[in-house]
């Protein structure tokens, strides 16, 4: 089968696409609140989201970081992610002085399969970051694809912007084909706008469509929000299908397009600056 039916080829960006929501301390001044706290009404955040927004790690990262020791105030090591300030002003990671945060750059990148989506693997299987150029700045994936999974990640400098494509109270849309084998009928997948539940977990609702059959084999097309672990194989191997390839064709406005496999490129900055309007 050819690239060409394999990955629609469609813009990589579309404006008015779906995914809108439902309708002074000084600066380098530190404070500490609860961990459930995020910001104060001085204009004070975490630590966490600050560096995140400065694209050094994502805030799970930053907040093993400061357990390790290596994030420091005014020379002053941090030992809470609870830290409240309203600049990067005095800190540093590593001994390096962190810089204030720049625009946020968003980039697309077509996923082979067979890399994981993460910085690090114990086990010393590929990743991402072994296969990104190597002029890239310090970016962050936007939700995860599996390791058997390919197709369009999206990677950002910002991690203020990363939450927000991720969480599904923003209800930005992911779009995947899925080629699969056993049988399913278009009713079966067309109750699946319902949602479903698998296992004692919840998936939301599911905008599934067949594409086309040969035989026992099948392409689906499945538009989804919340993009759970693994979503849309649990889904559909509880249809009863056996999953043999899945794409990521769209992740909110974006899309891959004919990209190739293991091709990055920026998204510009007017279409970011369009949707991240959409998400206010």
């Amino acid at each position: 089968m050819s690239q060409k039916n394999n990955l629609p080829g469609r813009k990589a960006y579309r404006s008015g696409a779906p995914g809108r929501p439902k309708p002074p301390r000084k600066p380098g001044s530190v404070a500490h609140v609860r961990p459930t706290e995020t910001h104060s009404d001085k204009g004070e955040h975490r630590i966490a989201k600050l560096l995140a927004r400065a694209g050094i790690a994502s805030r799970r990262e930053i907040e093993r970081m400061i357990a390790e020791g290596r994030i420091a105030l005014n020379g002053e090591t941090l030992d809470t992610p609870a830290t409240l300030l309203t600049s990067l002003q005095g800190v540093t990671v590593d001994g390096n002085l962190v810089a204030e945060p720049t625009p946020a750059r968003l980039f697309r990148y077509h996923k082979p399969a067979g890399l994981l989506t993460t910085e690090r693997d114990p086990k010393g299987r590929p990743t991402i970051y072994d296969k990104l150029p190597a002029d890239l700045p310090r970016v962050m994936p936007v939700g995860r694809l599996d390791l058997n999974t390919e197709g369009l990640l999206l990677l950002t400098t910002d991690g203020g912007l990363k939450r927000q494509m991720e969480l599904p109270s923003f209800g930005v849309e992911r779009s995947y084909r899925a080629r699969a084998y056993g049988t399913v009928s278009q009713t079966q997948l067309e109750d699946l706008i319902e949602g479903i539940e698998i296992d004692g977990i919840r998936y939301g609702k599911i905008d599934a469509n067949l594409e086309r059959r040969t035989g026992r084999n099948q392409w689906i097309e499945m538009t989804l929000t919340e993009g759970k672990n693994r979503e849309v194989r649990r889904v559909l191997e509880h249809l009863g299908l056996e999953v043999s390839r899945l794409i990521r064709t769209r992740y909110g406005p974006f899309y891959l397009e004919d990209m190739p496999a293991g091709a990055v490129d920026e998204v510009r900055q007017h279409d970011l600056a369009v949707f991240r309007k959409s998400l206010k």
